[in-house]
């Protein structure tokens, strides 16, 4: 399965979100494409996910918005339905592979173990999400097998920060990241959509 274009090449980290007030939605979206990441990701864990990706879906068109922690087949289709533009789900099944081919949206599939990457490599799957990543194994653990299967390209998610992005984006076999230090749970409380876009500009500016 194909991606195309790329969900691995638009930026360098790919903001992971966890809304749990929709009127936060659009200002956080509208923060990060003024830090130059317009690109967000979604997380389905709270009631107003999809009401968040839809009013982001139709009021700041120039983000590239995705449902994330997709873990039913069921999620999928709705997602869709909302706006996504893109689909992320933690773990692979048949039955939800086949759920977020049949949106026709690009996903990331997720893997943590070298059988996983090799299920989805099976499936056609050359870019997937590397989840959770520093739980298991982090950037040592990407680097260790880009010999083995360099078919195999990633979205590493998961205790991903400041600190060590670095390590990630120096990889040949990662092409961004997925991180939620750009929207910190005070910064989104305090509606502090300044700091929000300056954490995303220097996001913006990692070399990859």
């Amino acid at each position: 399965m194909t991606n195309s274009p790329s969900l691995l090449d638009r930026v360098p980290v790919i903001p992971v979100v966890v809304v749990d007030d929709l009127g936060d939605a659009v200002p956080i979206a509208r923060a990060l494409v003024a830090g130059g990441v317009p690109m967000i990701e979604l997380t389905l864990r709270t009631s107003c996910a999809l009401g968040a990706i839809e009013a982001i879906a139709s009021d700041v068109p120039e983000i590239c918005v995705g449902a994330g922690t997709v873990v039913e087949p069921g999620q999928a289709a709705l997602a869709a339905r909302a706006g996504a533009q893109f689909l992320v789900s933690p773990g692979s099944t048949e039955s939800l592979l086949k759920a977020m081919t049949d949106t026709g949206l690009p996903h990331l599939p997720g893997a943590a173990t070298v059988s996983e990457v090799l299920f989805l490599l099976e499936r056609g799957y050359r870019e997937l999400k590397f989840f959770p990543a520093e739980a298991s194994g982090g950037a040592k653990f990407l680097g260790a097998i880009h010999s083995p299967v360099p078919a195999a390209r990633f979205c590493p998610t998961g205790g991903i920060s400041k600190s060590n992005v670095g390590d990630y984006l120096a990889l040949p076999n990662v092409g961004c990241v997925g991180g939620s230090w750009l929207t910190p749970t005070e910064a989104v409380k305090a509606k502090d959509w300044d700091r929000i876009a300056g954490l995303t500009r220097e996001a913006a500016g990692l070399a990859r």
